[in-house]
């Protein structure tokens, strides 16, 4: 039986095409894992990297991306719209095929243990890698983000990582490591720069707030379009879908006085997910099934040679 995982960095860099194409570069080229998808927001100020293959070298290949993010990110001179704790902000390891959530724990748990070994970059697990039941929710490994936190491992028991540390590292400061179901990252764009009501609107719908089951959202700026989002998490798609969430946005834009201007997702998608006119209905941005659909992708690549020469026939 083929077994498959989907491990999705996500980098504190997402404005210097350089650095980015670095990144790329140093989780590409291992047999048996394959770059599906590259997101990057200079906004948020981060990329967001999709890898699928076989566990160990998809592992191998998210390690080779903590170094080289420790070598070119310092967080000290780091800002952006999305909320971080590291150079690799999270690196969660999810089941596709031949392989369970709790195959990915001892991924998950080993990829920690690496972290700290190759790198001396401390590491705190969440999702069902959780050593700890207050650290299963990701808010709540990151509140406070790097500035805060440097801080408050040094003072406070309650806080301090889970390998390695206490103190964070001084420029690249921790990674979440997780073990978790597929998410979908999901932004919709306002019709309007004003970022009080995209952040009203996430209050309103997200479900620590009392909103919609299985959404987390906030509200950011996006100063380069001059727009506002509502940038999600959706933990659970079969329990609320990306339409759902659409129409209550949409509902409660309207009620502010502003309409959507358009949507997107970030990394990959199931193809469950979406409806056959979800697309256009939805306004998304940049979308096609061959570039954003997680099976066509991935039947690409292990169909077909790639680009960079990695094979995935075998798998």
């Amino acid at each position: 039986m083929r077994r498959l995982i989907e491990c999705v960095p996500n980098f504190s860099e997402g404005r210097d095409h350089k650095r980015i194409e670095a990144l790329v570069a140093a989780v590409s080229g291992i047999k048996g894992a394959a770059v599906l998808d590259l997101h990057s927001d200079p906004d948020h100020n981060r990329s967001v990297v999709t890898l699928a293959g076989e566990p160990e070298p998809v592992t191998e290949a998210a390690l080779r991306g903590v170094g080289k993010a420790a070598e070119l990110i310092d967080l000290r001179n780091q800002r952006g719209e999305h909320p971080r704790i590291g150079a690799i902000d999270v690196l969660p390891f999810v089941p596709i095929d031949g392989v369970t959530i709790k195959d990915c724990v001892p991924l998950a748990r080993h990829a920690g243990e690496e972290i700290w070994a190759r790198h001396k970059i401390p590491v705190f697990f969440y999702e069902e890698a959780a050593l700890r039941p207050e650290r299963q929710q990701l808010e709540s490994v990151r509140s406070g983000e790097f500035e805060y936190l440097r801080e408050a491992v040094l003072r406070n028991a309650d806080r301090i990582p889970d390998i390695g540390g206490p103190a964070l590292h001084f420029s690249a400061g921790a990674v979440a490591v997780g073990a978790r179901k597929f998410l979908i990252a999901y932004n919709i764009n306002l019709n309007t720069p004003d970022v009080s009501v995209a952040k009203k609107i996430a209050r309103l719908i997200r479900t620590s707030g009392g909103g919609l089951p299985h959404v987390k959202a906030i509200g950011v700026h996006l100063k380069e379009r001059g727009l506002a989002q509502v940038s999600m998490n959706l933990t659970d798609f079969e329990q609320t879908s990306v339409r759902r969430v659409f129409e209550v946005v949409r509902l409660e834009a309207e009620r502010n006085g502003c309409s959507i201007h358009s949507s997107e997702i970030v990394g990959l998608v199931p193809r469950k997910a979406l409806g056959p006119d979800d697309a256009a209905y939805l306004q998304l941005e940049d979308f096609s099934p061959a570039k954003k659909i997680l099976e066509t992708r991935l039947a690409m690549k292990i169909n077909e040679e790639t680009p960079d020469g990695i094979s995935l026939r075998s798998i």
